[in-house]
């Protein structure tokens, strides 16, 4: 049986003025994925004018790999100021269906869910997903940005769609959208069972009902290009949750992953 899927819309970006890149959580994720190992499928989607350009990278991993066609292929524009990303929105994918994201999954029990913005897997697909004893892992960026171009908005009107998730991973500035602030209590509130409270180079916290724990991140000499390492660490997570690892060693396993995938 496949241990971990991960599921998304592949982007088109364009960071500090370079030339376009592929990018995405699902694309991050099988990254992480082929170099970590074991059993994992992805499903990807972008429009077909894209292709060429977005797949091939994913192809190359290695790993069991659905491509899905979108009208529009998401895309950003945005560079970083520290640990602080400034984005702009420039185009968003379409949602992804139940009977696509359940084809997409296969027969996956933990299942990383890509979202890039609320759009991207409405609650109806969440359900269809977490249904049948899946644990899915969702990053709270997909969820509180909504499908607004420009300017990344934000808010926190995301409805009932927790209830499906059993992972959430978010910072401290989705946790203030969400509760009004980052704090552990505030945070146990949200009836997830596992939260992952991720802070750049500060490392992440721990919260379950029965741990509060910090963890602290792996010192990378260098300047270094942080994107996909949210993605990286959601990944490394999941991969040692699969393989029995309580929720602090699974984090502690997921930092060391992020500290070799900026180290290079």
């Amino acid at each position: 049986m496949t241990s971990i899927a991960a599921l998304g819309n592949l982007t088109r970006d364009v960071v500090a003025g370079a030339l376009p890149r592929p990018g995405g959580a699902v694309f991050y994720s099988a990254k992480a994925l082929a170099r970590i190992g074991g059993e994992a499928v992805v499903a990807a989607a972008c429009a077909e004018a894209d292709r060429a350009q977005l797949v091939p990278p994913l192809e190359q991993l290695g790993l069991p790999l659905r491509w899905y066609r979108s009208e529009t292929t998401t895309a950003y524009t945005f560079h970083y100021e520290g640990d602080r990303r400034i984005m702009l929105q420039d185009a968003v994918g379409d949602p992804w269906t139940p009977e696509r994201a359940l084809e997409g999954a296969a027969d996956a029990q933990w299942v990383h869910v890509g979202a890039l913005v609320r759009t991207d897997f409405p609650e109806e697909t969440l359900a269809a997903l977490g249904a049948d004893g899946r644990r899915l892992l969702v990053d709270a960026q997909g969820l509180v940005r909504t499908a607004a171009l420009g300017p990344l908005h934000t808010d926190g009107d995301i409805g009932s769609v927790l209830r499906h998730v059993a992972i959430l991973k978010l910072n401290d500035e989705e946790a203030e959208t969400l509760v009004g602030s980052a704090s552990p209590d505030r945070l146990r509130s949200l009836g997830v069972a596992e939260v992952l409270l991720t802070l750049g180079s500060q490392g992440a916290i721990v919260i379950s009902d029965d741990v509060v724990e910090r963890v602290p991140a792996e010192e990378i000499a260098g300047p270094v290009d942080p994107t996909g390492a949210g993605d990286t660490f959601s990944v490394g997570y999941l991969v040692s949750r699969a393989q029995g690892a309580h929720p602090v060693e699974a984090a502690r396993a997921a930092t060391r992953t992020v500290a070799e995938f900026l180290a290079g």
